[in-house]
């Protein structure tokens, strides 16, 4: 059996491995979230879902930053994480939020400085920064922000049978959409816009030709759900 390339392995792998806990991100490592001191009055609350929940990935975008990121496990009421309608640049198919009446879904909350937040936008070309106001948090270890900022899908939300799917490597409770993992929704994605490509061939493609993925990703639109926070939101 071929070896997978490392752009295959890391769309399989999304949204990759995040920890059960509130942690600290610090010189690039999550550490125990105690070990840090900071004001969280003088940061921006984001909603981290996704591949930005995962430790690795957020070191890697906020790069040699040296302020320590206090990054809180949460609930969030009335929304699910579902997938986005669009291809990533590496062959994935990334995550977005939608309104969800009475579920409740496990988030984090990264508490960025300004710098920091500049350097994570920087990264998400695909996604618009939002306010939620009015969203519900219940927060592990600190209390829950006034306001909070999401990142939110430029493509609207991916729709399979008339409806959103969600991640089911995200946990929730009273989940109302469909849930897939992140091969399951390729092997779906690729069987609409590439049946004559295996899974691999497929995200290959993607991450080796940025035409053939944005055109995917038009088509993916074409039938994709708008973001319906819910009122108040």
């Amino acid at each position: 059996m071929a070896e997978q390339s490392d752009d295959q392995s890391r769309a399989l792998a999304y949204p990759y491995a995040s920890p059960s806990t509130s942690y600290a991100l610090a010189g690039g490592t999550a550490i125990d979230l105690a070990a840090v001191d900071v004001d969280l009055s003088t940061r921006t609350p984001l909603l981290a879902y996704g591949s930005n929940a995962a430790p690795e990935v957020l070191a890697r975008k906020i790069a040699d930053d040296d302020d320590p990121v206090p990054v809180i496990r949460a609930r969030l009421c009335d929304f699910d994480v579902v997938y986005s309608a669009h291809i990533a640049a590496y062959g994935a198919v990334p995550a977005t939020i939608q309104g969800s009446a009475g579920t409740e879904v496990s988030v984090f909350v990264a508490h960025l400085t300004g710098e920091q937040l500049r350097r994570v936008s920087e990264t998400e070309p695909n996604y618009e920064l939002k306010q939620l106001p009015g969203a519900r948090l219940r927060c592990a270890d600190a209390a829950a922000p006034g306001e909070i900022v999401a990142y939110v899908s430029r493509h609207g939300c991916l729709v399979d049978g008339g409806g959103e799917i969600a991640l089911s490597s995200i946990e929730a409770a009273g989940r109302r959409f469909p849930a897939l993992s992140e091969p399951q929704i390729l092997e779906r994605v690729r069987g609409e816009l590439c049946p004559e490509r295996t899974v691999e061939e497929f995200v290959a493609l993607a991450a080796a030709e940025p035409v053939a993925a944005r055109r995917w990703t038009e088509r993916l639109r074409a039938n994709a759900r708008a973001f319906d926070p819910p009122a108040g939101s």
